[in-house]
This record gives structure tokens, sequence and C-alpha cells, in this order.
């Protein structure tokens, strides 16, 4: 490796860990909307911020949030046997969950229970943090009941803290994009000059930054393997050391360049949205929707079926 490719992937690495919880706490987006219910008193969506977590925790549920943090920071060194990737939760969730318009996790725990039309069904935050394993990470689901699990709930309760249930915050998911069309040649060139520096020629990643395509990449099941969300994640976080500077267009051309690369099997993809209504870009076969330019699929090598959150099922119907 070159001293010059020496020097971006330290770069790269000192900027995916630069940013602290105290500076990512502080940060407000001025335009961001907020779809909100009736206020609670004192609740304030406009200037709410989350709560810093304390680095020195001095109680069992501090002790506990800590962890969570930790764990959704390193989660592929930490918990190896589930993901199946080079991403962490952090890959996507920047800022430690906190970076507005990047699928942000404050808040989140305010709107659990929560029905899915991707499940057709009512879900607990634990089987939504499970699609994530599953399906970003290309992993397995972690148990439910698993300390591992409740330290990441915990977590997510700590950066919703005063959040009314139900309520939203600003700048949350992934900012709606325009209905543009992607051209995946332009893309590849796009992403020459712009993503090459941190993700590599291949789409492997670099050090810390994460594969966009790949057997160490996201399965076809992420949202981020939807050409419109990935879009949306590139338009408003891409590159991560210059965000903002690509507009629309070539934010979803560099999006229909990656989500045409081959990547890993999402197991139970096809009983996804079962009541109907899939996305027209999802890239895979549902119930009335055919695969939008569907990628080569790699084959899950470990326990398929750890990959597959059903959803809740009835008690007496299991009896």
């Amino acid at each position: 490796m070159s001293s010059r490719v020496h020097a971006r992937w330290f770069a790269a690495a000192a900027l995916v860990s630069a940013c602290s919880l105290q500076e990512a706490s502080n940060r407000v987006d001025s335009t961001a909307s907020v779809a909100q219910r009736p206020s609670t008193r004192g609740w304030n969506p406009n200037t709410w911020q989350a709560p810093v977590v304390d680095s020195t925790p001095d109680d069992p549920f501090e002790v506990s949030v800590y962890r969570g943090l930790a764990l959704i920071t390193h989660t592929r060194d930490s918990l190896p046997g589930y993901v199946g990737g080079s991403l962490n939760c952090t890959s996507c969730h920047l800022e430690e969950g906190r970076r507005v318009n990047a699928a942000p996790l404050v808040g989140a725990f305010a709107r659990f229970p929560k029905y899915l039309d991707r499940s057709g069904a009512v879900v607990p935050i634990e089987d939504r943090i499970n699609y994530c394993f599953t399906r970003s990470l290309a992993g397995s689901k972690l148990p439910s009941d698993s300390r591992e699990m409740q330290d990441i709930v915990a977590y997510l309760a700590f950066i919703s803290t005063d959040v009314p249930t139900g309520s939203h915050v600003r700048g949350e998911g992934l900012a709606k994009m325009p209905p543009l069309t992607g051209d995946s040649g332009r893309g590849r060139r796009l992403f020459t000059d712009n993503c090459v520096r941190c993700h590599g020629n291949n789409g492997a990643g670099l050090g810390p930054i994460p594969a966009l395509w790949g057997a160490q990449s996201f399965s076809i099941g992420a949202s981020m393997a939807r050409v419109e969300r990935a879009a949306s994640f590139i338009r408003h976080n891409m590159p991560f050391d210059r965000p903002g500077t690509l507009n629309n267009q070539e934010s979803f051309d560099i999006a229909a360049y990656i989500t045409s690369m081959a990547r890993p099997d999402s197991p139970g993809k096809e009983n996804d949205w079962p009541n109907g209504g899939t996305p027209a870009d999802v890239p895979y076969d549902t119930k009335g929707h055919k695969a939008f330019h569907p990628p080569k699929v790699l084959p899950r090598t470990s326990n398929p079926a750890a990959a597959i959150v059903a959803a809740p099922a009835s008690v007496p119907r299991n009896k």
C-alpha cells in the first residue's frame, strides 16, 4: 500500500472516530421538518436534544447504556457471531445514531411497538433491531432476552429520553428523494471520483470503512439495497469528508451503481410486504411485485434460518 493510500486510510479512520458524544448531541438541523402528534407539556421537537451518555457510569442502567453504545459502535468486533459482514450499526446510523437524515436512532424507542408494512405486523423494538442484524449486517438475529440486546435497547431508550410515546423527532429516518432515475454508468464514474478513496475500487472498504458490495456488505434485504434509500443516504451524508456536495441526480447515479453489484442474500425476503404495497425499487420479488434491477445474490454460508425474523405469532396458535 502506498504512503498516499496509508494517509487516506488514517484520515478516513480519524474522520470516522472524530465525532464525540458532546459534539453530536449539540448539533441541530435547521432545515428538517417534523410530523408530530399533539405536544405533551414540556415537549418541543424543535429544541429537544438527545442526552449525552455518561462515560463514567455509576449505576446499573448507565452501565447498560454505555455497553449498548459500545455494541452499536463496534458491532462486528463485539458480536462477530451475529454480524456477517464488515459493517457496524453506526456505519449507517452515523454519529452514534444521532445524525439527522442518517437514519438516526434518537427518538426511535418512543415509536415501538410499531406496525411495519414490510413485516405486515406490529413488532417490538427488539425485532426491529434484529432486522438490522439480519439484513443490514447480513448476520444472525440476536436473542431478544440476551444481555447484549437489552444493552442496545437501553441505549435507544436513553437517547429517546423525554420523547413522548409515538412522537417524532427532527431529521428522523432518511429524507424522501424526488422521483429520479439513476444511471449506473454515470454512477461508476462518480464513484471513482468521490468514493474509492474510502471504499476502494472493488467496494470492499478500507480499514474501518465498510464494504458497499460483495460478501462483506449489507444484504439485498437491507433498505440500503434500494436505489432511492441509498440515494438519500448518499445525498445527505456522503462523501464522508464532504457531505452534501453531490446533487440529487449524482446521488441516484451512484446509488444505481452500488445497488447493481452482488451482495448477500436475505433469507425469507419473498415474504416481505405480505399485504402488498412493496416499494417499486425493492430489488427482489414479493407478493405482487417483480424485482427492480435485481443484483447477483450471494448465498448465506452459515445458518440461513438464523437470518429470518418471524413476525410475532399468537400464543394459542403455537399450542
